[in-house]
């Protein structure tokens, strides 16, 4: 795979670009596929960019292709809301046989988001895949697998999204639990042993550096903590702002630390872009932190990402490998209790690295020890508790407790969270709660559905009377993983 970043090409038009603001979205300039050789380009603008009455956006325009830049849909009357769905996974539906620009080449058919995301996004796929089994399209449920293995084996993981702006960072990692959903879908155990190899890879990227870790200290995505104990966290390579909100975290940075780029782009590993959950003073994104913070959702994924490996490790009669995973698998669950379960307020929360104890975020990802099967019955009650009494409205469950104006705070209610918190409800007996959270999203769906003819990307749980707003750029309508979600929830 051609991992070259063209954006380092033309960087300097790239800069002024992005610095000019000639486009309303930042992310435009990223997605753009150059129609000339990137060194005639380059060449054409030296020479030009100085001259009298020169318009950097018609040079722009005359040199690169925008064509599919932002999918929309258009309807000429309004379906049912199903209806409306199966129509999407169509037109969301996208190849990329040969790289273009930023975009990665993938050797199946895959779903996007839709809006301005119009690429293969990592953990958005497990979601979307929740509804294309409601669906019956399960050859595209097997693409979506194809297509996260190609990456993992070509790459060594899978990026946050299919463009080589984000070859430094993942997305949370979901390629376990897609093989389990296959597996509930078609019932055969053979998808755990085809891609054992690529499981084993997913899993070397997330440790790589454990053996260079003493303790109190951190590599990559693993930490050590001060009684070496192992860790992860989320992390980005780079230190550099995000090419598709390249002028924002320029301007975000004054007045930051020195890591700022590396701790954004980290947040964006976690899917969480952005939330007070990172930020130091649970305010502003000038303090975040990511790097310092072990998470509670990483860790219960990769204790999945273990529990997978043996098993596809016992059923290829590997004993030694089987042996290993399932230690490593029973150590991370010791460690997920004793890190991140926080005795005082009686939930699940992060742990700050530094400082050597929980942080004070009270967030959704709490969930996830009892998605996964984690918690034990106190535990699970205890959560549920929390669920019930400081993230459930009645447009769904929020992310955090704080308003701040970020996406991924209140008032805003995320697809992936009504899932988990519907399937941990019910995994612990909870079922009434299970049943509110999922009426009360799936009725601000239809109702936002009834008004507007779209499905969002977010939706505001506080004031089902507004769309949701807040981070970076307009709620997108489309939208992937809110089509798979709702379907999903619908039939259980």
């Amino acid at each position: 795979m051609n991992k070259q970043l063209y954006i380092n090409e033309i960087q300097t038009l790239f800069d002024d670009v992005q610095r000019a603001e000639i486009f309303e979205d930042q992310k435009m300039m990223t997605d753009a596929v150059p129609m000339f050789p990137v060194s005639e380009i380059n060449a054409d603008y030296e020479k030009k960019k100085g001259s009298q009455g020169f318009d950097l956006k018609d040079f722009v325009t005359a040199n690169f292709d925008f064509l599919g830049a932002k999918i929309s849909i258009h309807r000429e009357g309004q379906l049912p809301i199903e209806q409306h769905i199966e129509k999407l996974w169509d037109e969301l539906t996208h190849t990329a046989y040969e790289e273009k620009g930023t975009l990665l080449k993938l050797p199946k058919p895959y779903i996007v988001p839709g809006g301005r995301f119009n690429e293969f996004f990592y953990w958005d796929s497990y979601f979307i895949m929740l509804g294309l089994q409601v669906s019956g399209r399960t050859e595209m449920m097997e693409n979506i697998v194809e297509n996260c293995s190609y990456l993992i084996q070509n790459v060594g993981f899978v990026p946050n999204a299919s463009r080589t702006h984000f070859l430094s960072r993942s997305q949370p990692p979901y390629f376990s639990l897609m093989l389990d959903l296959l597996f509930e879908t078609n019932g055969d155990e053979k998808i755990y042993t085809k891609y054992h190899d690529t499981l084993e890879k997913e899993y070397a990227f997330w440790m790589n550096g454990e053996e260079w870790l003493e303790n109190d200290s951190s590599v990559k995505r693993v930490a050590k903590t001060k009684n070496g104990d192992l860790l992860n966290r989320y992390y980005d390579a780079e230190n550099a702002p995000r090419p598709e909100s390249y002028l924002i975290d320029i301007e975000d940075s004054d007045n930051a630390g020195e890591e700022f780029y590396r701790n954004i782009r980290s947040a964006c590993e976690s899917g969480w872009d952005f939330s007070s959950r990172w930020f130091a003073d649970g305010e502003h994104i000038q303090t975040i932190e990511t790097l310092n913070i072990a998470e509670v959702d990483l860790n219960s994924l990769l204790w999945h990402l273990e529990k997978t490996l043996a098993k596809s490790s016992a059923l290829l009669n590997l004993t030694e490998k089987e042996n290993y995973f399932t230690q490593r698998a029973a150590g991370r669950r010791q460690m997920i209790n004793t890190y991140f379960w926080d005795e005082n307020t009686e939930c699940y929360k992060d742990y700050h690295l530094k400082k050597h104890k929980n942080t004070p975020s009270e967030h959704i990802a709490a969930l996830y020890p009892l998605f996964l099967g984690l918690a034990d019955e106190a535990q699970a009650e205890s959560v549920a508790q929390h669920i019930k009494d400081k993230f459930l409205y009645q447009g769904g469950l929020v992310t955090t407790t704080k308003k701040t104006g970020q996406q991924w705070d209140l008032p805003n209610a995320w697809a992936p969270y009504q899932w988990l918190g519907y399937k941990a409800m019910k995994n612990y007996g909870f079922d009434e709660l299970a049943e509110e959270i999922k009426n009360n999203w799936c009725k601000n769906v239809e109702r936002v559905y009834s008004n507007t003819g779209k499905l969002m990307e977010k939706y505001n749980a506080l004031d089902t009377e507004t769309i949701a707003g807040g981070g970076e750029y307009p709620n997108q309508d489309g939208f992937g993983w809110t089509n798979g979600v709702y379907l999903k929830l619908k039939q259980n």
